[in-house]
Formats: C-alpha cells, sequence, structure tokens
C-alpha cells in the first residue's frame, strides 16, 4: 500500500458546544494518510493518475469551513466520508485537533481510521 499525505492543513471554522464557540471563528487542523496506489502516477507523470492533495485540500477546506458543527467527531467522521466516497480513498486516517479548545497550550481532538489498508 503506497500512502499520500497532508498535514498541517488548518481550517478556520465554527466548532463547539459553547454559545461562544458558536460565534467565533477557531482553527482546526487536519493531518491526514489516505491509501492510495501511486504506480501509475509514478510511470505517466501525469495528476490525472494521482490522488490530487490540491484537489482533496480545496474539498475539505470548503467543506470545514462551511460547517457547523458541535463535536470533532462528527466533523472528523464527514471529511473522512468526503475522502472515501468523492475521492475513491479505500483506507484513510484523519487526525482532527482543535486547538486551544479547552485552555491556552491544549490542544484536543480525535483519531479514525475508516475503510481497510492493503497489505
Amino acid at each position: 500500500m503506497d500512502t499520500v499525505f497532508i498535514r498541517g492543513l488548518r481550517i478556520q471554522t465554527m466548532i463547539g458546544i459553547h454559545d461562544w464557540e458558536k460565534e467565533t471563528l477557531r482553527p482546526v487542523v487536519l493531518d491526514l494518510e489516505m491509501a492510495s496506489d501511486i504506480s501509475r502516477a509514478a510511470v505517466t507523470d501525469r495528476i490525472q493518475d494521482a490522488l490530487d492533495y490540491d484537489a482533496v485540500t480545496r474539498r475539505l477546506t470548503r467543506l470545514v469551513s462551511e460547517s457547523r458543527y458541535e463535536l470533532v467527531e462528527s466533523l472528523a467522521e464527514h471529511c473522512a466520508r468526503i475522502l472515501r466516497e468523492e475521492f475513491g480513498v479505500p483506507w484513510v486516517r484523519l487526525r482532527l485537533t482543535k486547538p486551544g479548545a479547552v485552555g491556552a497550550g491544549v490542544d484536543v481532538g480525535v483519531s479514525i481510521e475508516r475503510g481497510e489498508a492493503a497489505v
């Protein structure tokens, strides 16, 4: 299995359970690992044969910035579903961090895996 990764994708959104969180944009950070067979792209050197991480980044940025979730769990699940359904990613490991969520310098979040990794 080959892996395409995106680390440190920082996106502004409204997320949280508290009233003040529902009125203030705050960052979330996504780290992604996605299964992808890169062999064809390596031979052809064509983006059409690769998992386009620019397209992935733009799609997730649009999704996250327009969303209004209360829980990071829900947002992470939605992001993983988009990657699997729209980009055909058979396996994804997604880490979603909410910096400063419970105090200055304290990050919280979730890490999920969806799909099956090829051996």
